[in-house]
């Protein structure tokens, strides 16, 4: 995992990049694309006005021409001077279907409607009444009307009885279309586009379908001004461009033309783009991938390598056999580890020879000045048994005086030999720690110097195991020693006491001493350190981390300061 940290951070970055500049192109392709259609689509909404707008005065022109010509014939004029209306209705049919248009209406020279013909009943009476009343008012020849919710457009022309310039008014003709869907259909044919007529606010007809002119009635469709260009809206599910243009004047409701072109038909191709872009962006990626991965292999093998040497030497494997073959900055690197790495090792070994030779010349001379004093008390004692003037109480007083001795140096050599390579793993037996702490406690309190020293055991419940006796009577010793030396002379005192915890067996030695020296507290249980003791070698605390653990247990220092120290030996119950 390490090896490939350095060649997943180089396709991570490139995979990085990559998407990034994939994502960076598509937006910015994306955004021209829509400007471009944008600017398209609205360029098309002008052309389909313009020309719808050309269609529409080509209608206009022709009706007007058609509404002018049926004004001059001088049947219709006949029919007009015959004030009656059924004659008139009856006779006016003909010149309806002369005319060709969807509605037609005649009226006198007051402006009353005496003929109304339309191919849907869409119009009344007295709505064709009011819209031509209007219109003659306003002296329009063109014209808007609205009723049953239908729009029809509609030219005016004054009927003359001679020539228009001799002649007063007979009445006036109205002719016009229905603004229906076949009307829109075509609109939308010639303008290319989606096409709505309204009148006012009322939506009248359009190409759309029914759930966008529900959306559409919704909008407020006003003319759009001169350079204002087209808007978008939202009809339904679909986007569209939109731009309307007034095809009525004041003060008439204004009738307005809109034309729709769909944004989202227009950007459709867009979503194929984007799958294009993305397709080439992750085979950029892919293909990228693969490249760095071979590129950045050549660099990063060697690097694993050397990562791997330093590791091993981490370890202490000098060993390690690496590869420096090339002239490039890795090789020049590896070169330089491995000189490095050489130059460590003679160097270390020189340490340790020194070491060595440093720890042998402190054991001689700690082992020969604490050996020297009970080896003279066994000489001195062996001469005094020579002696043939002895009582048998001092022949017993000499004996035990010579037998501390050798225990002491037992102690001492047993110490040594216990951190040598070739020691024995703990002896396992069952049995009851209290038994070894009293066996202890009485060894101690047998040596002269411990007498004054107040020893109290508090046996417990349940303190028995699976231990090595010897071993653990030892690290007893050991600890006992050390705190009958630290303890005041007169006032000593040491407490002893066994317990079952939680997940083994706690054994608990404390004394009334003045504590551990803050000099010695961070190497207490390191070989040879002891501080002001005139006995000892410092290797008791030592030796009792090594029993503990090889017990699969652990010492610690519960507590030490002015009020004395208190040792915690923990003994767990899977050992």
């Amino acid at each position: 995992m390490r090896q490939g940290s350095l060649r997943t951070r180089f396709l991570m970055s490139l995979a990085l990049i990559s998407a990034l500049v994939s994502t960076a192109t598509l937006l910015l392709v994306r955004e021209r694309v829509l400007i471009h259609v944008r600017e398209g689509i609205a360029e098309d909404l002008r052309n389909s006005e313009i020309t719808f707008q050309s269609f529409q005065r080509q209608r206009e022109t022709t009706l007007e021409k058609s509404a002018a010509l049926l004004a001059t014939l001088p049947p219709l004029k006949a029919v007009m001077t015959s004030q009656d209306l059924a004659t008139i209705q009856d006779a006016s049919t003909t010149f309806w279907n002369l005319s060709g248009s969807q509605l037609m209406i005649l009226a006198d020279r007051a402006g009353k409607v005496v003929a109304l013909h339309s191919t849907q009943p869409w119009l009344t009476p007295d709505q064709a009444q009011e819209a031509m009343r209007n219109s003659l008012t306003r002296g329009e020849t063109r014209d808007w009307w609205y009723g049953g919710g239908h729009l029809f457009e509609v030219f005016l022309q004054p009927i003359y009885f001679g020539s228009e310039e001799a002649s007063s008014s007979m009445g006036a003709i109205a002719i016009g279309y229905d603004i229906d869907h076949q009307v829109a259909e075509d609109a939308s044919r010639v303008a290319a586009s989606r096409v709505a007529f309204r009148y006012g606010k009322s939506l009248v007809v359009s190409t759309l379908s029914a759930t966008q002119n529900e959306a559409l009635a919704q909008q407020n469709d006003e003319p759009s001004s001169r350079g204002s260009g087209p808007r978008e809206i939202q009809l339904g599910a679909e986007r569209f461009l939109v731009s309307s243009v007034g095809l009525s004047s004041e003060p008439t409701p204004l009738v307005t033309l809109t034309v729709l072109k769909s944004f989202d038909e227009a950007t459709a191709f867009l979503e194929s783009l984007n799958r294009w872009i993305v397709g080439v962006g992750v085979a950029g990626v892919l293909a990228g991938s693969v490249l760095v991965f071979f590129v950045s292999t050549t660099f990063t093998r060697p690097l694993a390598q050397l990562v791997e040497g330093v590791r091993a030497l981490e370890e202490g494997n000098f060993a390690y056999p690496l590869n420096a073959r090339g002239g490039e900055e890795v090789a020049a690197l590896t070169t330089a580890f491995q000189r490095m790495r050489l130059r460590l090792h003679d160097t270390q070994q020189q340490l340790l020879n020194a070491e060595r030779l440093a720890t042998v010349g402190r054991m001689a001379s700690m082992i020969s000045h604490d050996l020297r004093h009970p080896l003279t008390a066994i000489l001195a004692y062996a001469e005094f048994l020579s002696e043939g003037n002895l009582t048998e109480t001092q022949r017993k007083d000499f004996y035990q005086e010579i037998r501390i001795a050798v225990n002491r140096m037992t102690d001492e050599i047993g110490s040594l030999l216990g951190f040598s390579k070739q020691r024995q793993l703990p002896r396992l037996s069952e049995g009851c720690f209290e038994d070894v702490i009293e066996w202890a406690i009485h060894t101690v309190k047998v040596l002269p110097e411990f007498e004054a020293v107040t020893i109290d055991f508090t046996p417990g419940n349940g303190c028995e195991g699976y231990f090595d006796s010897d071993q653990v009577e030892r690290a007893m010793l050991n600890l006992l020693f050390n705190a009958g030396e630290a303890v005041p002379a007169g006032t000593g005192r040491i407490g002893v006491s066994c317990r079952r915890v939680e997940g083994g067996v706690e054994i608990l030695v404390s004394d009334n001493g003045s504590g551990i020296p803050e000099s010695i507290r961070e190497n207490l249980f390191q070989p040879f350190v002891s501080f002001g003791k005139e006995k000892g070698i410092g290797l008791g605390l030592t030796a009792v981390q090594k029993i503990m653990r090889d017990h699969r247990g652990d010492v610690t220092v519960e507590r030490t300061g002015p009020q004395g120290t208190i040792f915690r030996l923990f003994f767990p119950a899977t050992a």
